[in-house]
């Protein structure tokens, strides 16, 4: 997040899309429905299903599934045909203005509506209120990012704030909602294929010589795999052994029957973790982590906010914390290295990573900082590119529409969408240990509209069978008008029906983000014993 939670109630206009807030984050979207509440925060919803927030706000547009990066560009065509734009934040900070501005006429509301279904009234009247609010933020989620064309809808996101002014200021910025309580922290240290700590690239060869130098060994210079890449290189057998911690492939990755493939094509396979999971189960080995109530550290959260973890209580049994069992697997690998606590990890890690370079543990004693805090008098940057980017100008990058690579069609009609609901977590493995949150909701479903479950034959609970061309599950029906009509919305979190089946595991070529949220399916009514 470019701002932080704290200034949510600062915006003048709020636009939610791609996010479920109130399932998927829901302290978040209390600050969202307090602000909306106040009566001075207007908020915009963009989303092809009805959210909890949606009684909160002003306008819902409701797009096809995969058409985002088309509304984006319509609303910017419409800010800048009336003259909406921030002209001198645009000349004073920005470069790429001309370029941008160009491709934008051949989104006429016209096309836009074609595309999208949302009605050109609508998106105007959108657009005139993001446009003309002196502070608007955007949030948005894994809607947005988790399609072949998810890197575009980010820019195109980018795009938009920068026409407008709207980033270097409280109530305003792009704030992306992580999906998980550390990732943005496990992506600040270097856990991606093509980055060392701090965002370094591993082919920069002065980064790649600093991270050598520091750590005492020779670093490969080309960027790695990213997971889909991972998981086809070992189902064609290029790659021997897989590592995998805290991860559960099995039912969080798209194209499932495939990942099985893929895991049981190894020659070794380790999973470090902290159950028995259903990629554990698989394994060779099983190397029992400890949980987050177990060990010491820091996690990082959406608005960059690095916090202390305190052990409350000993790891079980022989389970270990997840720096001691690295640090002991790399000595009998032969590559003996310090044995560190987790305070002098993070010392190593301010080190070698600037936007770290202030924050110590005992700094973090009486509550988060956040990054960048590049001395360790600094107090913390609550919101990013006050007064300048880091990289001088920031620039507009014009981005196209593509149409899914997978449209639905005669033989697989609906579109189908994956998510989150509020009472579970992922892939299950630990929130369905939960009695409680078992009782409240023990099996997955599928969401459909009246109309569709009408022409189906559908009612209330009745089994239904989905299949895409990559496999198929048995669920039950539960219909729902906040699911848009010829639209499918079903859970990954339960393994033995995880939407995950039908998922397609095509990839952003630039993110390698898998393409989660479009997928063409068919339906039909199931009974029992069929």
């Amino acid at each position: 997040m470019t701002n932080s939670i704290a200034d949510i109630g600062e915006a003048d206009v709020i636009m939610l899309t791609g996010s479920n807030t109130t399932e998927n984050h829901p302290v978040i979207a209390e600050r969202i429905k307090q602000a909306a509440l106040s009566g001075r925060t207007k908020l915009l919803i963009i989303d092809p299903r009805e959210l909890g927030l949606s009684r909160f706000a002003t306008m819902h547009l409701k797009p096809r599934p995969g058409t985002d990066v088309a509304w984006i560009n319509g609303m910017a065509a419409v800010v800048l045909n009336e003259g909406l734009q921030d002209g001198e934040f645009i000349a004073e900070r920005c470069e790429g203005f001309q370029e941008f501005e160009q491709p934008l006429s051949e989104y006429t509301l016209e096309k836009v509506e074609a595309i999208t279904g949302i009605a050109a009234s609508d998106l105007v009247e959108a657009a005139r209120l993001y446009g003309k609010a002196e502070r608007a933020s955007i949030f948005y989620a894994m809607g947005i990012t988790q399609h072949v064309n998810g890197t575009g809808n980010v820019k195109a996101l980018a795009n938009l704030a920068l026409l407008c002014g709207n980033l270097g200021k409280a109530g305003a910025g792009i704030n992306p909602l992580r999906g998980q309580n550390n990732v943005q922290g496990a992506c600040d240290v270097g856990a991606l294929p093509d980055f060392f700590p701090g965002y370094q690239r591993v082919d920069d060869p002065d980064a790649n010589k600093k991270f050598s130098e520091a750590w005492g060994v020779t670093l490969p210079s080309q960027p790695g795999l990213s997971l889909m890449e991972i998981m086809e290189g070992a189902r064609e057998g290029e790659i021997r052994a897989l590592y995998i911690m805290g991860e559960n492939p099995m039912v969080t990755d798209p194209d499932v029957r495939h990942v099985g493939e893929a895991l049981t094509s190894v020659d070794f396979l380790v999973v470090q973790d902290i159950f028995l999971t259903e990629t554990a189960a698989l394994a060779d080995v099983v190397l029992p982590g400890a949980c987050f109530a177990e060990k010491e550290g820091t996690f990082t959260n959406t608005e960059r906010r690095v916090q202390r973890v305190r052990k409350a209580v000993e790891p079980p049994g022989e389970a270990r914390e997840d720096h001691i069992i690295l640090a002991a697997l790399a000595e009998r690998l032969g590559s003996p290295g310090p044995s560190l606590k987790p305070d002098e990890i993070m010392e190593e890690i301010a080190s070698l990573v600037p936007s770290y370079a202030g924050i110590r543990h005992n700094r973090l004693n009486k509550g988060g900082l956040q990054w960048p805090c590049p001395d360790i008098d600094h107090p913390g940057t609550p919101i990013l590119h006050v007064g300048r980017f880091s990289k001088g100008k920031a620039s507009f990058n014009p981005v196209d529409y593509l149409p899914s690579i997978e449209p639905p069609d005669e033989e697989y009609p609906f579109v189908l969408t994956t998510g989150r609901i509020l009472y579970h977590y992922h892939s299950g493995s630990m929130s369905r240990r939960s009695h409680n949150l078992e009782e409240k909701v023990s099996a997955g479903r599928v969401d459909i509209n009246p109309e569709d479950a009408r022409r189906l034959g559908l009612r209330e609970g009745d089994g239904v069978r989905l299949a895409s061309r990559r496999g198929d599950l048995i669920s039950h029906a539960h219909i729902s008008s906040r699911q848009p009509p010829g639209s499918i919305f079903a859970t990954f979190h339960f393994s033995e029906e995880t939407a995950n089946l039908l998922t397609n595991p095509a990839l952003d070529p630039v993110s390698k983000i898998p393409d989660l949220k479009v997928c063409a399916i068919k339906v039909e009514r199931w009974e029992r014993g069929e």
